[in-house]
């Protein structure tokens, strides 16, 4: 027996009406009948019908004037017909049948052969498989949605490791399209050669690989640190394939190479801090004592060594005071000032250097002022630094420095790129460790303090370089609100 909660409209598409009244009839006799039935007596008017999509389910007679039965499921097809279709035809044909369920029917029943248990039994099929097929599709649907929207890459690959699918997240990690990237086999974007073959060996074992760290390559040939994950479906004995996903951890990496800085920063600021108090302790005790004896000698030779001693002692004092707070310069005074003009003087501090060595300088920002808070001063001098180190860099006659301001989502994004020499891979990471140069005369203080100043003004600093092409320096400042 059909029992139904809420009642479902039904179509009968059919130009002879007495076709209609009986097909009509069989479906009031069924019990508990909660149907809504209507009438469309041409294929013009069932389709306009249909289009209202306000049906449940339809029957529709093969034979419609000039169109047919199969007709109107190509065109429910057309547009997006969920709701189950059931042919009607006046005699048995397998042909027909064939070609009704090819072409999406749900049922196929002879006219001469209804009676209420038939179209019972079908109109249960139909409704029943109906939502089933809906159930299926909104899960689908689901499953595909968090497909395309993830922001992490979800990739299927074959057998032979070859991507079949990929979602839309390659282009934004990776910078290939879709297609580009779905003729790619796995292992060659890999950047590392023993990574690959660890990949190859463990997939065609059928091993699965978890959350492995590894480094991709992005469309322009650099490398993008990755977490990947791989998993091996056996869908039959001969045919495995592959379901992974990319995680970007670029942050991340950013985020321990600074946290890493920091540490270092903070180790080199005790120790200047606990030097500079064993030195000051001596040092004091000798300019107190060289003040007393001057004042206690009236002759003029020793005198005139005293005062030398007193000279050089306030002079190493004052040093030490300065180096404390180049090490410490949270305590600088901070007020809102316009960067570009903060910029526009470093050039100007390093512009007979960048004259002497006829190096092309291009300066690109906008006129109207970018605010931030900033101490003015140490942040002349920590740009200076970079810009000096760029000039120290390039190639006198044919040196570059490009200096670009934007201001985007309350950030002002600074970037001082030059075409220099560039800094190798093992040594990119440790160019803001206080003391390290590749300077012979170097001191290796002036980019770790750079960073320190940079780090007091809120301010993420990055740095990109390739030996021998050059060196940018990234850094975003927050702006104050206009």
């Amino acid at each position: 027996m059909l029992t139904h909660n809420n009642a479902s409209r039904i179509l009968i598409v059919d130009d002879d009406e007495d076709d209609f009244i009986i097909t009509s009839g069989h479906i009031n006799d069924i019990s508990s009948n909660t149907f809504q039935i209507d009438w469309a007596s041409s294929y013009t008017n069932g389709i306009e019908k249909m289009a209202t999509g306000i049906y449940d389910l339809y029957f529709v007679d093969y034979r419609l004037g000039a169109k047919s039965g199969l007709d109107f499921l190509a065109e429910a097809k057309r547009i997006g017909c969920t709701s189950p279709i059931i042919l009607l035809t006046g005699q048995g044909n397998y042909k027909i049948d064939l070609e009704a369920m090819q072409f999406g029917a749900i049922d196929y029943l002879i006219k001469t052969e209804l009676n209420r248990e038939k179209i019972e039994r079908s109109i249960r099929y139909a409704l029943e498989r109906a939502k089933s097929m809906k159930a299926l599709r909104d899960s689908e649907n689901k499953y595909r949605r968090i497909f395309e929207k993830s922001k992490d890459i979800i990739f299927v690959a074959d057998s032979t490791l070859r991507i079949t699918e990929v979602n839309d997240a390659v282009t934004d990690m990776l910078g290939y399209t879709k297609a580009a990237f779905q003729n790619l086999s796995l292992p060659q974007l890999l950047t590392d050669v023993n990574i690959r073959d660890f990949f190859i060996q463990n997939l065609n074992k059928g091993i699965s690989i978890d959350d492995y760290p590894t480094s991709l390559f992005t469309i322009s040939g650099k490398a993008k640190p990755c977490i990947i994950s791989v998993t091996v479906i056996a869908s039959n004995e001969k045919n495995n394939y592959l379901q992974g996903i990319i995680h970007d951890i670029t942050n991340l990496k950013k985020a321990e190479k600074s946290a890493l800085q920091l540490e270092k920063m903070a180790a080199t600021s005790r120790l200047i801090r606990t030097l500079a108090h064993e030195v000051r302790n001596p040092l004091n005790n000798i300019t107190i004592s060289a003040s007393q004896l001057q004042s206690e000698i009236t002759e003029t030779e020793p005198s005139l060594y005293l005062d030398i001693i007193k000279r050089n002692s306030i002079r190493i004092n004052n040093l030490i005071g300065e180096l404390l707070h180049s090490s410490n310069p949270k305590d600088n005074f901070h007020k809102a000032c316009c960067l570009q003009h903060v910029i526009d003087e470093a050039v100007v501090a390093s512009n007979d250097r960048i004259t002497l060595k006829k190096i092309k300088l291009t300066l690109n920002y906008s006129s109207l002022p970018v605010m931030i808070m900033a101490d003015k001063k140490n942040l002349k001098l920590a740009l200076l630094n970079i810009l000096i180190n760029a000039t120290e860099a390039v190639k006198e006659n044919t040196g570059m420095i490009a200096i670009n301001l934007v201001e985007k989502e309350q950030k002002a994004l600074l970037t001082i790129a030059d075409n220099g020499c560039g800094i190798s891979e093992e040594n990119i990471n440790r160019i803001f460790e206080p003391y390290y140069t590749s300077k012979p005369t170097g001191a290796g203080l002036g980019l770790s303090f750079t960073l320190s100043i940079m780090k007091a003004h809120g301010t993420n600093t990055d740095v990109l370089s390739t030996k021998g092409e050059g060196t940018t320096f990234s850094m975003s400042f927050p702006v104050l609100p206009s």
